[in-house]
């Protein structure tokens, strides 16, 4: 089967099992058990998701769904508690909500924005600080933080390949900062719309450590890490479905997607393929990855 026939498998069944399964994101639904910021998250997942995929030219009926879905969460009188549920982390929680909000749905229901000293720099480091910013341009918000160009001079996409790495059978990086370095590409390029503003020669030597632990991930079934760091090659400017890499990890997740479409957890090591609250809990998220994966990266 070719790639592109593997990739579409892959948007299909994703897709498919998100909406079979939006009960169970609704954090406050019949089947929402997890409490607090745990359901708030899995909801803010689907937003992310939903709001690259509305990119597309054409209107989807699954995404349709998706959006009522997030409409009624968004609106939901208790959904500010949730997003304040941790107050350490309240302001950034409802930052990236208003940012992720649909359609029509007044962001700051339950509130006003958050001041630009809840938002300081403060002791963050630069790819947390990176993260802070796109969600507050995104969602309109004042803020002190540095302007990106800076940021990226100080990001772990310049920092780490430039630093001593792992050598097999070791990953180049932990697992920490590989999310770090998919997340930083993503938000850098609001994931592939915009240049990420790395040098040639950064971007080289970033895409050459991306490739490389995209390599390991593969080669041990990390799922979730694998679809991030496709969607990271993408977001820097490559055609990962063009690499070998980037072909052995679309049929890596085919293989390891169930007939109900989910991705059954982030590893092999931790594959669950039960079913009903337990399982949603530990399939949402690489499942939606993967889909977010699939709506971000052209087909050839």
């Amino acid at each position: 089967m070719s790639v592109e026939a593997d990739l579409e498998g892959l948007s299909a069944g994703t897709l498919g099992w998100m909406v079979e399964n939006l009960d169970y994101f609704d954090p406050f639904g019949a089947d929402a058990r997890t409490p607090g910021l745990g359901r708030a998250k899995a909801a803010l997942e689907l937003a992310l998701l939903c709001h690259c995929w509305s990119r597309q030219d054409g209107q989807d009926a699954r995404l349709d769904k998706a959006n009522a879905l997030l409409r009624t969460i968004w609106q939901h009188p208790g959904f500010p508690g949730l997003l304040t549920a941790e107050p350490e982390a309240a302001a950034v929680y409802r930052l990236v909500a208003a940012a992720l909000a649909p359609h029509g749905v007044d962001p700051w229901t339950g509130g006003a924005p958050p001041a630009p000293e809840d938002l300081a720099p403060g002791a963050r480091l630069p790819y947390q600080r990176l993260e802070l910013r796109f969600y507050a341009d995104k969602a309109g918000v004042r803020h002190t933080i540095e302007p990106y160009e800076d940021l990226v001079e100080a990001n772990v996409l310049v920092t780490l390949p430039a630093a001593p790495q792992g050598r097999p059978p070791e990953p180049p990086v932990t697992v920490p900062r590989a999310y770090a370095l998919t997340h930083s590409a993503s938000y850098l390029s609001d994931f592939g719309r915009t240049a990420p503003g790395l040098t040639p020669d950064a971007l080289a030597a970033a895409a050459d450590l991306l490739d490389r632990q995209l390599e390991h991930c593969v080669r041990h079934d990390w799922w979730d890490l694998a679809a991030e760091l496709v969607t990271a090659r993408h977001c820097l400017g490559g055609t990962p479905l063009d690499t070998a890499v980037g072909a052995a990890a679309v049929r890596c997740l085919a293989r390891a997607q169930l007939p109900s479409g989910a991705l059954p957890g982030r590893t092999a090591a931790d594959r669950d393929d039960a079913c009903g609250p337990l399982f949603f809990a530990k399939a949402y998220h690489t499942t939606l990855v993967t889909a977010l994966m699939t709506v971000t990266v052209d087909v050839r």
